[in-house]
């Protein structure tokens, strides 16, 4: 990961890695072929909510599937100060899906498409088995 992103603000690269998440998984919900976009939003929700991110991005770490780098990344954006009050979730909560929009935020101005694609889709696969 180039220096100058591994040492960016942390908001900062959540605030890209939201952008890019929410493309993702907009594609994932329409792959189902769903037109109507109220149920396409309904469809997105556990996706994107912070609860999702949060235990996606936990599972991550306990399994060791982040690198290093990735992981030291994820624990400086976690333990970011927040200056914004969460609507939906715990500080706990909100602190781990910021820390794992970060991520996604560095690995896509890193160019690192490959490596983003696979965090998404581990992340994909943890948020659907907990819907079921």
């Amino acid at each position: 990961m180039d220096q100058n992103i591994k040492n960016m603000n942390t908001t900062a690269l959540a605030f890209m890695g939201d952008a890019v998440y929410e493309v993702y998984i907009r594609k994932l919900v329409m792959d189902d072929g769903q037109t109507r976009a109220d149920r396409l939003h309904a469809m997105a929700v556990p996706y994107v909510r912070a609860g999702g991110q949060a235990a996606a991005v936990k599972k991550m770490m306990n399994e060791s599937f982040l690198t290093e780098e990735e992981l030291t990344l994820v624990k400086r954006a976690r333990n970011h100060k927040i200056s914004s009050k969460p609507r939906n979730a715990g500080p706990v909560e909100y602190k781990l899906a910021t820390a794992f929009e970060a991520l996604l935020g560095a690995l896509y101005l890193d160019g690192d498409i490959q490596r983003l694609e696979e965090i998404i889709k581990k992340a994909e696969e943890t948020i659907g088995s907990l819907k079921k």
